[in-house]
């Protein structure tokens, strides 16, 4: 009896040890996780609930089971033309083969490391493989608007000539475009991820930015485009403004030439119509015709003389006689 009191004893402590060792565990929603024995991997838990280890045996190691975001930082890269850009790319991935990503990864920092070697060798791979336009643009809208531009300027429009504004490289009409290179770039490191147990949804280039002398160049052109454009403007304007005055001055010169006219004609009748008067004047009395002449010449001239020395002329006669003698 003290023998089968002393094994349940000792059955109660062995129980209690193994229930205190956690023979259950729980994996939430969200993870999944492996069990390793010994260092061996023995079996993959990808549902969620209660599960049984063997305890002082199997180790619990568990994983995220939702999509994960990957953020590289920037990096200097050369294109086709050996211009350097700065470019940051960003990707979405998540553990599809856990047996997998224990054996050659272990841990979610390896993944994040082995993703950064795998995806930055593949951008810049992609990079120096393609000119800078393909970098930096996603469709031929520039190059487009340029034809359009040219279509009108063709029909006579008042719009802004394309071989003034346009850039070094606009001319050129991109292939494939900055989102087919991120489809690039997430097939070949797709190639590269399954043996670690990775599936990669998606890469996305977040920012594509000039290096500083690249910057400089393109804020000097920038510059030099504007100043084409405002000298287009300026000579333009003066060409406006020559055709305008050219019409101003044509239009002036037919409003004198008219004006001139129109004033000989008057006048000339005047001038007709002052004689007619004067000869009908004359042959009605012709004496006081003579005076009245006379009259209206003293009234005009002799204010302006300062002084007169002698009026015995023929010209002052009508001053001693209303009859002029």
């Amino acid at each position: 009896m003290k023998k089968f009191f002393t094994f349940i004893i000792v059955l109660a402590i062995i129980v209690i040890a193994v229930l205190i060792m956690g023979p259950f565990y729980v994996v939430d929603e969200g993870e999944l996780a492996v069990i390793v024995q010994m260092g061996r991997l023995t079996d993959v838990i990808t549902e969620a609930g209660l599960h049984i280890k063997v305890p002082f045996i199997d180790d619990v190691v568990r994983y995220p089971k939702r999509i994960m975001a990957w953020d590289g930082e920037q990096k200097s890269m050369p294109t086709r033309e050996k211009q350097y850009i700065w470019v940051d790319v960003t990707a979405r991935w998540r553990i599809s083969d856990p047996k997998k990503f224990y054996e050659s990864i272990k841990t979610i920092d390896a993944a994040y490391q082995k993703l950064a070697e795998v995806i930055d060798s593949e951008v810049r791979t992609v990079t120096a493989e393609n000119y800078l336009r393909e970098s930096v643009r996603n469709s031929n809208m520039i190059l487009e608007q340029l034809q359009n531009s040219e279509a009108a300027a063709s029909e006579g429009e008042n719009i802004l000539t394309p071989q003034v504004i346009e850039s070094e490289g606009t001319r050129e009409p991109i292939l494939r475009g900055r989102r087919q290179l991120a489809e690039e770039i997430l097939a070949r490191s797709r190639r590269m991820v399954p043996e670690y147990g990775i599936e990669l949804i998606d890469v996305v280039t977040r920012q594509i930015r000039y290096n500083d002398e690249l910057t400089q160049s393109v804020y000097a052109r920038m510059i030099k485009e504007r100043n084409q454009i405002a000298q287009y403007r300026r000579s333009e304007g003066e060409g406006k403004k020559a055709e305008w005055m050219g019409r101003m001055s044509n239009e002036r010169m037919s409003i004198l030439s008219d004006a001139y006219a129109k004033a000989e004609a008057i006048r000339g009748a005047a001038d007709a119509d002052a004689s007619r008067t004067y000869a009908e004047a004359y042959n009605r009395d012709r004496d006081f015709f003579d005076f009245w002449r006379a009259v209206e010449s003293y009234r005009t001239t002799l204010p302006n003389f300062d002084k007169t020395l002698s009026t015995n002329m023929d010209y002052f006669r009508y001053l001693y006689s209303p009859r002029g003698r």
